[in-house]
């Protein structure tokens, strides 16, 4: 696994497994707390693969469920590799937990799927842009909104990088996204040309949801998220998940039923989205009108 995925993947599938053997084990999550001696906020940020996990505490759990010897060892041993630190623990606060597990996801991915319809995606967006989106995060200091735009950046060399390859990146964005100007015109135009170049890439396709195409499912669902993963060398690829972001915090949906959900939502969005290169053209187009405006 490249050093750049951290422990996410590995934290995730040992957080699935042991809630899997709870449930199996009839236990609750306050029974497992008590029985562990433990916060049930514990349990669960293990369950969820919120953080990195110790040998010793899988081995309680396992004894709890009552767990195969074998079954044990494997997952004690996946247990050592949830201390792996990716890039983004560098920026400390300026992640916070619930994005940082996203941001492991996202460098793990072999797919990547974003609806968003109030801006430009963080994978996609220029400095200028990020940095006008952060002047709305009235509670942040001048330091903490430079540290949050290095961190969007930074994040986005995952397009860049050679080795995995660098995820498939499909974009659905709703025109008025290209419409709304975020910081002032020259920024929108280098945003909207930054757009315009990464679109010629082969492994990625950004497609605009016209207007014209009026109320569609996508407005219920909201801007989210949709991730594929590679099948790895395990036997079972990593589940795919769908994430939506609110202010405070976010969902990661990974369940069979929620991500077809999701994936409904896509096909209909992408059957009234203007295709690749009439994308292409309309944000050319946008960009002369913005540079004239």
């Amino acid at each position: 696994m490249v050093e750049d995925m951290g422990s996410t993947v590995p934290r995730r599938q040992l957080g699935r497994a042991l809630r899997q053997l709870r449930t199996e084990a009839g236990v609750t999550l306050d029974g497992a707390a008590d029985a562990l001696e433990c916060s049930r906020q514990k349990v669960w940020r293990i369950e969820s693969g919120l953080g990195s996990v110790r040998g010793v505490d899988v081995r309680a759990m396992c004894q709890l469920y009552d767990a195969s010897q074998e079954l044990t060892g494997a997952l004690v041993a996946l247990a050592s590799e949830t201390k792996a630190k990716g890039w983004w623990h560098a920026y400390g606060d300026a992640i916070p937990d619930w994005f940082e597990l996203y941001v492991g996801l996202e460098q793990s991915a072999s797919r990547l799927r974003f609806f968003y319809d109030s801006m430009i995606p963080g994978l996609l967006q220029t400095r200028s842009y990020a940095r006008a989106v952060y002047q709305h995060q009235l509670e942040m200091t001048e330091e903490e909104r430079e540290n949050q735009v290095e961190a969007r950046l930074q994040r986005q060399k995952l397009l860049a990088r050679r080795l995995p390859p660098p995820p498939v990146l499909e974009v659905t964005l709703s025109e008025a996204v290209l419409i709304k100007t975020v910081g002032d015109s020259p920024t929108m135009v280098e945003q909207l040309r930054h757009l315009h170049e990464v679109s010629e890439r082969s492994r990625v396709s950004i497609r605009v949801l016209p207007l014209a195409a009026g109320l569609h499912s996508g407005a219920v669902a909201g801007a989210f998220v949709m991730l594929d993963f590679p099948p790895g060398n395990r036997s079972t690829p990593e589940p795919s998940v769908v994430y939506s972001e609110s202010l405070t915090g976010a969902l990661y949906l990974d369940r069979p039923d929620e991500f077809a959900s999701y994936e409904r939502v896509w096909k209909s969005l992408n059957r009234l989205a203007l295709d690749r290169e009439q994308s292409r053209e309309l944000i050319n187009k946008l960009i002369g009108e913005v540079h004239h405006g």
